[in-house]
């Protein structure tokens, strides 16, 4: 294995700078193919054009190697935002994430989460992370809305404010059911104002 690299880096060669992203590109588009279990590392190098060594060094496992995968493929789709206000924000989370989620990449997505946090506890770890770091981001454009003198409501809640959206896809999933479109961004952010604005 790995005898056939043509010039993909070797041992004892400098490291090649571009691995960790590619290695982490493959990582998620195997995953999304096949599932966690049946995605391997060897699969993944040998799509990325590395060793096997090459990613054990970065990453111990490959429950590790899926989790940071997808973490960083979720913050490339849907980032933070920052607008100025927090109909700005939520609307502009809104579209980037039903952006991603009518893509033949995100609805897998969606069903992955699905179908493998129902087999393990190594992916519903992940996905408690993830559900916690857009909570985290919630949290704090609320806190940055308060400080702009608007007037958001003393239970406003972003731990369902992430979880509502979140379902709403879980359900879509499950039931083929079409995706909200981006076009649907505003009528979503409109409908979460009314529970988090005086």
């Amino acid at each position: 294995m790995g005898t056939n690299d043509g010039d993909k880096p070797r041992r004892g060669r400098p490291r090649d700078p571009d691995a960790e992203p590619r290695i982490r590109r493959y990582a998620v588009q195997l995953l999304l193919e096949r599932g966690f279990e049946r995605m391997t590392v060897d699969d993944v190098a040998e799509a990325a054009g590395v060793g096997k060594a090459t990613i054990y060094r970065r990453w111990a496992s490959k429950e590790q190697l899926a989790n940071d995968a997808l973490a960083g493929l979720f913050d490339i789709e849907i980032p933070d935002a920052d607008t100025g206000s927090i109909a700005g924000d939520l609307r502009q989370v809104y579209r980037d994430a039903l952006a991603f989620v009518n893509t033949k990449e995100g609805v897998a997505l969606v069903r992955l989460a699905v179908t493998e946090m129902n087999r393990g506890e190594q992916f519903a770890v992940f996905y408690r992370a993830f559900l916690q770091r857009r909570i985290a981001h919630t949290a704090a454009a609320l806190e940055r809305a308060r400080a702009r003198g608007e007037r958001i409501r003393p239970d406003a809640d972003p731990v369902l404010m992430v979880q509502w959206l979140a379902g709403v896809l879980v359900i879509r999933a499950l039931t083929g059911e079409a995706m909200p479109t981006v076009a649907d961004a505003d009528h979503l952010m409109e409908m979460t104002l009314r529970c988090i604005v005086e």
